[in-house]
Order: C-alpha cells, then sequence, then structure tokens
C-alpha cells in the first residue's frame, strides 16, 4: 500500500518524481483562476477522507483545494466528530473509513495513532502532522527551495530553535535529498537523536552548534519555527521563551548566512519571538510561496498514493 507515513520510509525516487510532478502541476496551472479545476482530473470518482484530531489552516484548505482541483470530493472530519481510539478502535475505524473513501489524510498527536490507521486501512494512509514529523510541509520546503535556488542536494540548511516534528522531517529529507543540516538551539530541545543518526548514515553531514551566528555562516536556507504550541500552559511558555529568545531570526542573524540564503517558516509565525517583522517581510523570506506549495507538493502526495 503506498502510504505517505514519513519522507524516510518513502523511496527516494518516489519522491523526487513528486516534486517534479508538484513543479509541473504548478506551472499548468500559472496564470488561471484559483478555482479553475486541472486539465487532468486523476480524482475524478474519488473520496478523500480528511481527519483533524488537531485544528489546521494551511493542511486543512491545500488538502480541500488540492482535491477538489483535481475533480476528487472531500469528506472533512473533525477530532471531536471521529473520537479516535475512544468507544471504537483505530483499527475499526480505519477498516470502515477504507469501505466508504480512497484516501485518507490524518492530522494527529500521537504517531501511534497515524501508524495503526495505516495498518489497518484498506486505502493509502497520508501523514498530514503527527507531534513527531511533518512529512507534507518538508515535500513544499524542498519544492520552494528548489524554484529559487536549483538543487537543494549539497547545501547547507540551518534549523533555528526547537528540534520539533518539522525539524525532525528535514532531518529525514537531509538524507533522502542529499543536503546538510545544522541545528542550532538550546541543548533542551535538541532534535531526536534517533533522527539525527539516520541521516548521517545516510551521507548527510548534521551538525549541533549552540552559537547561532557560527551555526548560520555558509548557510543557503534558514529555517525557524513557532516556539510554543496552541496547548502550551503559561509557565512553559514562559520558560520556551526564554530558552529560544538568543536563537530569533533577525537581520543581524541573516546576515551571518550567505548572501543569496533563503528564510524559511512553515507559518503560523508569531512576528517578533522566533523572527522579525524585518525578515518575514524581507527580500529572502520565501514563507507565502512555501505555504503556496503546501498544495502542489500535496497534489502529487495525493497521486503517488493513488497511482493516479
Amino acid at each position: 500500500m503506498p502510504h505517505f507515513l514519513d519522507i524516510h520510509t518513502t523511496d527516494k525516487f518516489a519522491l523526487r518524481t513528486m516534486i517534479d510532478q508538484a513543479r509541473a502541476m504548478k506551472e499548468a496551472r500559472n496564470g488561471l483562476p484559483k478555482a479553475t479545476p486541472d486539465a487532468e482530473q486523476p480524482l475524478k470518482n474519488h473520496m478523500v477522507a480528511l481527519i483533524f484530531e488537531k485544528p489546521s489552516t494551511r493542511t486543512r484548505v491545500s488538502f480541500d483545494v488540492g482535491v477538489r482541483q483535481m475533480g476528487g470530493q472531500t469528506m472533512v472530519l473533525s477530532g471531536s466528530e471521529m473520537q479516535l481510539g475512544h468507544g471504537e478502535t483505530i483499527a475499526d475505524t480505519a477498516r470502515v473509513l477504507s469501505r466508504y473513501v480512497d484516501l485518507i489524510m490524518i492530522r494527529t498527536f500521537e504517531e501511534t495513532v497515524l501508524q495503526e490507521m495505516a495498518e489497518y486501512a484498506s486505502v493509502p494512509v497520508i501523514n498530514g502532522l503527527t507531534n513527531r514529523t511533518h512529512p507534507c510541509q518538508i515535500m513544499a520546503d524542498v519544492m520552494t527551495f528548489e524554484e529559487h535556488r536549483g538543487p537543494i542536494a549539497g547545501r547547507k540548511v540551518v534549523w533555528c530553535g526547537d528540534g520539533n516534528n518539522v525539524c525532525s522531517s528535514f532531518l529525514h529529507a537531509a538524507g533522502q535529498f542529499g543536503f546538510d543540516l545544522t541545528f542550532t538551539g538550546p541543548e533542551a530541545l535538541d532534535p531526536e537523536p534517533e533522527f539525527v543518526a539516520l541521516a548521517r548514515e545516510q551521507g548527510s553531514a548534521i551538525e549541533i552548534i549552540r552559537d547561532p551566528a557560527r551555526a548560520v555562516e555558509g548557510a543557503d536556507l534558514v529555517v525557524a519555527d513557532t516556539w510554543v504550541s496552541m496547548h502550551d500552559s503559561q509557565s512553559n511558555r514562559e520558560r520556551r521563551h526564554n530558552l529560544l529568545r538568543p536563537y530569533q531570526v533577525n537581520d543581524a542573524l541573516m546576515a551571518q548566512a550567505k548572501p543569496d540564503a533563503l528564510f524559511m517558516h512553515c507559518l503560523p509565525a508569531h512576528r517578533e519571538e522566533e523572527v522579525t517583522n524585518a525578515v518575514m517581510d524581507g527580500p529572502q523570506s520565501v514563507v507565502f510561496d512555501e505555504a503556496e506549495n503546501r498544495l502542489h507538493a500535496q497534489k502529487a502526495i495525493m497521486r503517488y498514493c493513488l497511482g493516479v
């Protein structure tokens, strides 16, 4: 079953094919009104279930629009409607949904929920985000970098801040796409050692450097993410701000990177916290291209899963 659960569990050739197809579909839409269906309708007569245990803006809109542009239909289900694992097992939910729909995208908290859904579903499952990884975002990020700067292989990416789920998927991508990654952040928020080791085993140079100015030297891409989650308590927010304040991406930090370095953020951004307005709205920022490319990258992912 061609699930899309994580970048490191997906074949390298398939990943490259998805990026190339995403760019081709985007180029084919240039100049067309946003709501115009694609000339090809690869998802015609297909129903896609979009499950959101975790709230979302970009994931929900981009998947919903992508399915509709390709001629399919969506069924959007919230965590409260599904009550996954409460009353009915995840395995039984997966079996039942598979009788109704052709593809399942799930945005959830625990990775075990995603894995169990994929194990028992008889249709493909896409990871829309878990607490541990966010592969769809990184596919869009790779696509965005290559639109602006050419192949990402051999480039230096610097992650500033918290070694969270998005950082984890960047580490997975480093090994699969052949770029190097430097993490700069407090030791308490280091990325998972398992994912660091995996990228190194695949030949990527992975460094952890505490000094952010030194870390971004020679960077082709600087990436940040929010310091706090919507679920964090006030005391935890204050603790994380104190830990992460030295890793804010600002003009002074970007000046240490290559002159043509790009800045990315998966959004939503807390402006003047992890990144300043000057960087977010500056000439090196590609955050809104990155947000748009979620749509195109995910369309390619869905086509890969369905074989259409």
